[in-house]
């Protein structure tokens, strides 16, 4: 089945679909399965990460499908992220490689530091001392950006980006890049629409991934009486309008604003419909309606590491 997704051009020339398959908190047994029905459904996008300890699955349902003759490699565009205890020089390119091999491809369509924080090298993903507390590095981001640069002019990866950077510390990278960054990865969805970092970014060239977009209700440290977004009436009377599930909203909310989306799922069913959304259009009053939910109801903050001297979530944006 061929994709109906649309693509969006980055500013090295480069175009990149629209909507891709999110993969954090997949669990390994369900990602190899969630991949190969993404696939076969249309999806051309895969988002990946090498702390989600699932790159290997990932890599399994994509070569199966490549020697299904489902895609060829060269139709399907593959995002990873550099994880926060590679951040030194010596350590990209081998934190790279190990990812290129997870995913069994020799090349990356896309590579993002996954977060502006530096943690001590050389042990566990979340290095900790003997209170628990985090333990961090003294890295610039500026010299792994230096790194990632090398790793495009290698023809290992084919273009790099930030994740959970704010505008100051993009601003930051664009002083020194020799190779700009096409995109930046954030949380975002109607109860934090991120409308401020989008205009900043759309005026640098650099297009804006949305991350949880329906509001990541399966996140582990979630309350009971936190708001979900999917259950919000105001949400679910849009949907009844269009004909359509207020996550088929969700996603389509964020194509229309110009900005690459990838939903998580592992059902069957759920991935189909999230791709189902090339057949209708918001109307801009309901995109606007939609904007005005936002509450800076941000479901990722770190609270936890927000000592770090590269903490990016205490700038107003």
């Amino acid at each position: 089945m061929g994709s109906k997704v649309p693509f969006v051009k980055f500013s090295n020339g480069i175009e990149f679909p629209a909507l891709g398959l999110g993969t954090w908190k997949s669990k390994p047994g369900e990602v190899t399965q969630a991949v190969k029905y993404a696939l076969d459904a249309g999806y051309r996008h895969i988002d990946c990460a090498h702390v989600y300890q699932n790159e290997k699955e990932v890599g399994e349902g994509i070569a199966t499908k490549i020697k299904e003759g489902v895609v060829k490699r060269e139709d399907i565009y593959i995002t990873s992220k550099l994880w926060n205890t590679f951040h030194r020089k010596d350590l990209v390119v081998p934190a790279l490689k190990q990812t290129l091999s997870d995913l069994e491809l020799e090349y990356l369509d896309l590579y993002l530091i996954h977060w502006p924080m530096g943690y001590k090298e050389g042990g566990d993903l979340f290095p900790k001392d003997e209170n628990d507390k985090i333990l961090y590095s003294t890295t610039d981001y500026i010299d792994t950006w230096k790194e990632l640069e090398k790793c495009v002019k290698d023809g290992l990866i084919k273009s790099i980006g930030l994740s959970n950077f704010n505008s100051q510390q993009i601003e930051k990278i664009l002083s020194i890049a020799e190779i700009k960054p096409v995109v930046i990865q954030v949380e975002c969805h109607p109860y934090l629409n991120q409308r401020k970092l989008q205009e900043f970014c759309n005026s640098k060239g650099i297009i804006l991934t949305a991350y949880s977009p329906l509001g990541s209700p399966d996140r582990p440290w979630a309350k009971p009486e936190d708001p979900q977004l999917l259950d919000d009436p105001n949400l679910k009377n849009v949907a009844e309008k269009y004909s359509k599930t207020p996550a088929q909203v969700l996603i389509k909310y964020q194509v229309q604003r110009g900005n690459i989306v990838i939903p998580k799922s592992v059902t069957k069913s759920r991935i189909e419909s999230n791709i189902n959304i090339f057949d209708f259009e918001l109307s801009e009053e309901d995109i606007k309606y939609i904007d005005s939910f936002d509450c800076n109801g941000r479901v990722l903050h770190l609270d936890w590491v927000k000592d770090h001297k590269d903490y990016p979530f205490s700038n107003e944006f």
